[in-house]
């Protein structure tokens, strides 16, 4: 599990990647507290009002940043980024008009809708044995889950001794110490797209998304992710405090719950996709998540109290085991999907349209949730899920080589046909590009 550390760049890269989400995670009890200093009782409309920008900004800037990075040394680029965000919570203490609030909020998410994709695409270059990558991606997904477990206790020990402006100073800290670290290795050099004018870079992720079969699989799976995530973020305090009668330490156990479901998915899953494919796990991580909100929906209707949240617990880890099934094995899949100069760009397209699913479930679970009521609530979202996952078997063949052999029509001379023996009819490890634009039928 722990192989890829003993690789210099990547622990160096993957102990940026710590160090940044533990400051973010202080930013976010940081932001809640500062809005309630601004807002008051309206404090709830500001922070839902950041979290749409923050999605706007991930869903806008993304695709941009991927046609960018692929014109820009990496290492410069993911460094001045981190200082961006640093600059920007640098100011947040020092702001007294909620506005001010969203301006900084949509100048850090921006950074970060550049910052994430492109760092994401740099780690297959890394680690180019796929055992090796696999266990990355657990540790990467180990490491979002301790931030969400962790930040919030360690936010709360540092409350009684110093206000919250402070906690500011370690988001700052955080991606200053990121920056340290990305610009203490050697990056590989990446070859720069080539032919594309900066309009078709930026569609490119696109394009190879919606013109790869496995991929338009995995955007549907995103949609369950999403509609199952939503629940567990916005609605678990609505759970516990409101329908459950429960205090606030009942709902940081529920959160504990989902993450170490999680975690101890991550921790499997190198051994687990050894034997089995990564449409199969997947898929196996949408339906738990599914029998999940399901169970948890008619959980509330039967029962109360304390045997309500006793069910929930279990429910909430499998929820968890099912969401990292899911999304863990992504980086995978969009390896295989894409030569070394679409990476960039497809980790990006990939950053932009989960989130772009999260757009919609991060409404539907909070207006829905006060409107039809928790179990109602757990059920649409569990179908909405269903239907994803329906999508995702349909769209994502279960027969899906990397090799295909496919014709061109290209001149003899060719150097692509060439490299295959002069054959326009000839088979290779297959993905979209200049001469390869549609997926062989």
């Amino acid at each position: 599990m722990l192989e890829p550390l003993r690789n210099r760049t990547y622990r160096h890269l993957f102990a940026a990647q710590v160090i940044a989400l533990i400051g973010t995670g202080l930013m976010t009890v940081a932001l809640g507290l500062l809005a309630y200093d601004l807002a008051g009782e309206n404090a709830g409309a500001v922070l839902g009002t950041a979290l749409a920008i923050k999605m706007v900004a991930y869903v806008a800037i993304a695709p941009v940043a991927g046609a960018v990075a692929g014109l820009l040394p990496r290492r410069a680029m993911l460094v001045a980024l981190d200082v961006v965000r640093a600059l920007a919570a640098l100011a947040l203490p020092f702001i007294s008009q909620v506005w001010e609030i969203y301006l900084l909020i949509f100048l850090l998410q921006a950074a970060s809708a550049a910052f994430t994709p492109t760092f994401q695409a740099t780690i297959p270059d890394i680690l180019p044995e796929e055992e090796d990558y696999t266990k990355a991606l657990s540790l990467s997904r180990i490491a979002y889950d301790l931030e969400n477990l962790l930040s919030p206790m360690l936010a709360a020990g540092l409350l009684t001794v110093i206000s919250f402006h402070a906690l500011f100073a370690g988001t700052v800290i955080g991606f200053l110490l990121s920056a340290g670290l990305v610009l203490s290795v050697v990056l590989p050099q990446r070859q720069p797209a080539t032919g594309m004018s900066f309009t078709e870079r930026v569609g490119l992720g696109t394009r190879i998304f919606v013109s790869t079969p496995r991929l338009r699989g995995l955007l549907a799976l995103n949609l369950a992710a999403a509609a199952a995530g939503a629940i567990v973020i916005v609605n678990t305090v609505v759970i516990v405090r409101d329908s459950l009668g429960f205090a606030d330490q009942d709902v940081a156990l529920t959160l504990a719950a989902f993450g170490l479901g999680s975690m101890g998915a991550a921790v499997m899953l190198p051994r687990i996709l050894e034997q089995v494919p990564d449409r199969t796990a997947m898929l196996a991580g949408a339906i738990l998540m599914v029998v999940a909100l399901t169970g948890t929906a008619l959980a509330l209707t039967v029962v109360d109290g304390l045997a309500a949240w006793i069910a929930l617990l279990p429910l909430w880890s499998l929820a968890g085991i099912g969401y990292s099934m899911l999304l863990t094995p992504t980086g995978r899949l969009l390896r295989r999907s894409a030569h070394e100069t679409g990476r960039p760009a497809l980790f990006a397209a990939q950053f932009a349209l989960s989130h772009a699913c999260w757009l919609v479930t991060y409404p539907m679970a909070g207006w829905l949730g006060a409107w039809l009521g928790l179990p109602a609530t757990l059920l649409l979202h569990a179908g909405l899920a269903a239907l994803a996952t329906v999508a995702a078997v349909r769209l994502w063949p279960e027969h899906d080589p990397d090799v295909i052999e496919h014709t061109h029509e290209l001149d003899p001379s060719h150097p692509h046909l060439r490299q295959h023996g002069g054959e326009k009819r000839h088979a290779h490890a297959y993905v979209i590009d200049a001469l390869h634009p549609y997926w062989p039928r």
